[in-house]
């Protein structure tokens, strides 16, 4: 029995940092192994690294400084966990150390009672943040950890240190038992892999407050963050097509309503939803079939950031495929739906503002209620690159498992799009290769569809830069504008010109050009057959080739663009061609009624 007249032991600040870091580089070094077991609630492959990275953004954030008051270290780790929460264990283990965090806030150190206390608080959190919490899983194992430690406290028998190795031996054995509660993790013969991280995390932590800064130190390097190396195939069943996007975002305000959101998300058609945070700051994540639906709900409750919506399908396409090189573009491409599915074709969404809301490209905001909002709006729509953690987010998924990836950016003059995702691809051990297109809308589309087509068939990274090399001045891409107020409003185009255009009747045609940019090409004085027109003004200005592939687009204006593609085939050999609804890439700078057409010598 400790002797009562003695100070109960408590633990530090510094302790505690140095703990916490040891946990987070333990669960970091194990994403693979994660990665590889991950079965639920989706088997797409991602428990490791959306731990990984939720624990990372605590890594760079909280736990790099040092601080003398334990409450205020916890709230600034509560807090970077849930900004930075990825996935659905990351969001679930954020609401563990928020609701900890809201415990011991005001606490200058941690001693047994105290410890035991918040820990039960963050368990309780990390459980009301689900919709539906399912045993078996990580909630199953932070409670028997809260249990345990809670135990320990109440009797009187352990110090912190004491109580937390009893706690740890009852979570190590919750995890093995997980199997038992849950059959699909039986059937794969894996214990579940967020409970397992968790119990990694709680292993570091051990590890230090076993050996000490020693154990920091002997721990070593660890992987870089963006380097998944070799992973195993998986063998996990098919994730649910109607709700194929794992979306998250972030909701900032005041005075938020956690119990009231959740309420009305969980009237909506999400599975795995996690919500997660506190009155001033909210991380949600679910798997929908529209993304869009749940980014609309949140606003209601604050101001959206931090967007995302991964195609789970796409993933475990991935997983699936440990031969085929991923390619990768950016939906300024205009890549046909058809082409992007039948080749297995990841698009990271360009981000759209309109209305005083940010959108996600096609995902947040299809093109035709893109055009629909832009049309009620007295206000320009803007669009911006998509952040470079887009890419690398993307770039880790598929280099888990394909021996490479190639990105078909955007053209460089045109944006900065095709940079952030040279920031995102470097550091990889497996090739991660940038090609700028040199060309924006079909064109960049047309080439985005060759190279998905050439990794179908087995072709490394270097075949298809090369290839993609060789076609890119063979790339042509038109544009034609019915109405350039849209452009003068934006300041592309000069004032001067709006009435010049208006009363001569002159439709103006820009054409990408050899260096990537887009200028002026010519003018059209066609009102009433301009799309037959511009078919004429493009099979004069084509080279013969035996067959041609075609990506028409149209902002807004179907009849149009069926009536162009129609005369296109009249005048070229058109060996496939697809007509799509570009978006706001084109739309938010030409306005509606702009055609584009992308043309490529088909492969022979």
């Amino acid at each position: 029995m400790p002797d009562p007249a003695l100070p109960a032991p408590a633990v530090t600040a510094a302790a505690l940092r140095r703990a916490f870091i040891a946990g987070a580089r333990r669960v970091i070094a194990a994403r693979d192994e994660l990665n590889r077991i991950n079965v639920f609630p989706v088997p797409d492959g991602d428990t490791g690294s959306n731990l990984s990275s939720t624990l990372g953004h605590v890594l760079q954030g909280a736990l790099s400084r040092r601080s003398r008051h334990i409450g205020e270290l916890l709230v600034r780790i509560g807090n970077d966990a849930i900004d930075g929460a990825r996935g659905n264990s990351g969001a679930i283990m954020a609401q563990f150390l928020y609701g900890l965090a809201e415990h011991a806030r005001h606490a200058p150190a941690l001693d047994a009672q105290t410890l035991a206390d918040a820990v039960r608080r963050g368990a309780d959190s990390a459980r009301s943040a689900l919709a539906h919490p399912v045993e078996g899983t990580i909630v199953s194992v932070i409670s028997a950890f809260a249990d345990a430690l809670g135990e320990a406290a109440r009797q009187h028998a352990a110090d912190p240190q004491g109580g937390f190795a009893t706690a740890l031996q009852r979570a190590r054995g919750a995890l093995a038992d997980t199997p038992k509660q849950m059959a699909v993790l039986q059937k794969a013969g894996v214990v579940d892999a967020g409970a397992r991280g968790f119990v990694d995390w709680l292993e570091g932590i051990a590890e230090y407050v076993d050996g000490g800064p020693r154990a920091l130190r002997l721990r070593g390097a660890l992987p870089a963050a963006n380097d998944p190396g070799e992973m195993p195939a998986h063998v996990h069943e098919d994730v649910d097509p109607a709700r194929r996007y794992c979306t998250e975002c972030l909701v900032l305000g005041e005075g938020i309503d956690r119990a009231a959101m959740q309420a009305a998300l969980g009237a909506l058609d999400i599975d795995s939803l996690v919500v997660a945070g506190g009155a001033t700051r909210v991380r949600v994540h679910g798997h929908v079939g529209t993304p869009q639906r749940l980014f609309d709900a949140c606003a209601a409750f604050g101001s959206v950031e931090a967007m995302k919506a991964d195609d789970m399908v796409l993933q475990q396409r991935s997983t699936e495929s440990p031969g085929k090189v991923a390619v990768v573009t950016d939906s300024a491409g205009d890549l046909p739906l058809a082409v992007a599915e039948r080749h297995g074709i990841h698009i990271v969404p360009v981000r759209v503002s309109l209305d005083g809301r940010d959108y996600l490209d096609r995902l947040g905001l299809t093109a035709g209620e893109f055009y629909r909002r832009m049309a009620a709006s007295d206000k320009l729509p803007q669009t911006s690159q998509p952040p470079a953690g887009d890419f690398r987010r993307l770039f880790e998924h598929v280099l888990a498992y394909q021996p490479g990836a190639v990105y078909v950016g955007l053209s460089r003059p045109l944006s900065g799009t095709l940079q952030a995702g040279e920031t995102a691809a470097r550091g990889f051990s497996k090739p991660a290769r940038v090609f700028d297109s040199g060309h924006a809308c079909a064109g960049q589309g047309l080439l985005a569809w060759r190279a998905g087509e050439l990794a179908d068939a087995g072709a490394d990274a270097d075949a298809i830069e090369a290839e993609l090399v060789r076609l890119k001045p063979l790339t042509r891409t038109w544009a034609m504008a019915r109405d350039i107020s849209h452009a003068v409003r934006g300041g592309r185009i000069p004032r001067w010109a709006e009435p010049a255009v208006r009363y001569s009747g002159l439709l103006p045609i820009a054409a990408i050009k050899p260096d990537g940019r887009l200028s002026i090409a010519g003018g059209l004085f066609a009102r009433r057959r301009a799309p037959e027109a511009f078919a004429r003004y493009i099979g004069k200005r084509t080279p013969p080739a035996p067959g041609w592939r075609l990506i028409v687009g149209h902002s807004d204006a179907p009849a149009d663009g069926e009536r162009l593609l129609a005369a296109l085939r009249e005048r070229l050999p058109v060996v496939e061609a697809h007509l799509v609804e570009v978006g706001p890439a084109v739309g938010a700078h030409a306005g509606p009624g702009t055609l584009v057409v992308g043309l490529q010598p088909a492969p022979l």
